[in-house]
């Protein structure tokens, strides 16, 4: 008894200072459900050493054992999130790839048309080098040193590359305003016409497109400035407008993407509508076919094949109804089409032997 209740307190003193230095690390609030269990735990683990020191090993051992429970869930927390912030380093770190990749995109771009990206190369590579430390920690499980160097990546790429990027991209796009504006007026004659259409036909159903037709309004107020401007050969004041209103612009084709992301699911819904008469008939298809084919049978044809069609034409229309509830639109026509070939051949045997 007296070398369980030693084994156990020696334990308590670890757990006390690995969960303490959590609290302090994490600084976990007073008032939250980990702090109540570290107090307990606490509470326990002192009783626990004064029944030890006092002889009292059986107390010793059951106040440690109730100690131990609560550090158990503070580390099982603190493991959750660590887990949690593991996790979001590491989905920043895929990110910064993409965003790496981009990065050298510009700066090529940039250095192929003559303009002089400063020390844009140098801050990319230090800003490489501060993250690849950060992943290399979290390769050596060291959570608060990545932690640490994270933020010193972020500062790097904040206060350095991503201010240098933006300079070099302003550069690139008045370098090549001529192609940037007339796609530019390309696409917004598109844009154009097609929310004239989707007016008019809002207009004749009855619908109201009052916001399209104010973001239709500032978008061409804004496109004919650019036309102007373009017209004359003054691309980079034309460029310049287009950058001024961008938020007209942005406005103008989310108004128009939202009217045909609406429209496409009225054509789902209506499409789902004709699916479900469809499996309907096909319900009714089924029930006359099983009544043919037991006919058949009494007549003393071989029905065997076809009614192992018939069921699985069943089963695949019962399925392709349960897609249907659950807005699954192309696994439910597939069943519905694997049904339907069934069916045919069904039908086919029906008519032969009839």
């Amino acid at each position: 008894m007296q070398a369980v209740a030693e084994h156990i307190v020696s334990a308590l003193e670890r757990l006390h200072n690995i969960t303490s230095m959590i609290i302090e690390k994490t600084n976990v609030s007073e008032n939250s459900t980990v702090f109540e269990h570290y107090q307990k735990a606490e509470e326990y683990r002192e009783v626990a050493i004064q029944d030890y020191q006092n002889g009292n090993y059986e107390g010793a051992i059951a106040n440690g054992i109730l100690a131990m429970r609560h550090y158990k869930v503070i580390l099982e927390k603190a493991k959750n999130v660590r887990n949690d912030v593991r996790e979001r380093i590491q989905e920043e770190l895929r990110r910064m790839q993409a965003y790496f990749k981009a990065a050298e995109k510009t700066i090529r771009k940039a250095q192929e048309e003559g303009i002089n990206v400063g020390d844009a190369p140098q801050l990319l590579n230090q800003t490489k080098e501060a993250y690849r430390q950060v992943m290399e920690d979290i390769k050596n499980r060291d959570l608060e040193k990545a932690r640490e160097d994270l933020e010193v990546a972020r500062e790097l790429k904040k206060g350095g590359l991503d201010e240098k990027l933006m300079e070099i991209r302003k550069e690139l796009a008045y370098a090549n305003a001529d192609k940037i504006v007339d796609e530019f007026l390309k696409r917004g004659e598109k844009g154009i016409e097609i929310a004239q259409r989707i007016i008019e036909r809002a207009n004749e159903s009855g619908r109201n497109a009052t916001k399209l037709q104010e973001r239709l309004e500032a978008f061409q107020s804004v496109y004919e400035q650019v036309k102007e401007l373009a017209d004359q050969g003054n691309y980079t004041e034309a460029l310049d407008v287009i950058i001024a209103n961008k938020e007209t612009v942005k406005e103008f084709y989310k108004a128009i993407h939202f009217i045909k992301r609406k429209a496409h699911e009225r054509e789902v819904r209506e499409e789902m509508k004709d699916m479900a008469m469809l499996i309907k008939g096909l319900h009714e298809r089924i029930g006359k076919d099983a009544k043919a084919l037991a006919k058949l049978y009494r007549k003393g044809v071989d029905t065997r094949a076809a009614q192992l069609k018939l069921k699985t034409a069943a089963q695949e229309v019962r399925l392709s109804a349960e897609l249907l509830k659950r807005v699954k639109k192309a696994e439910a026509k597939a069943h519905l089409l694997t049904a339907l070939d069934l069916l045919e051949d069904v039908e086919s045997f029906i008519v032969k032997h009839a």
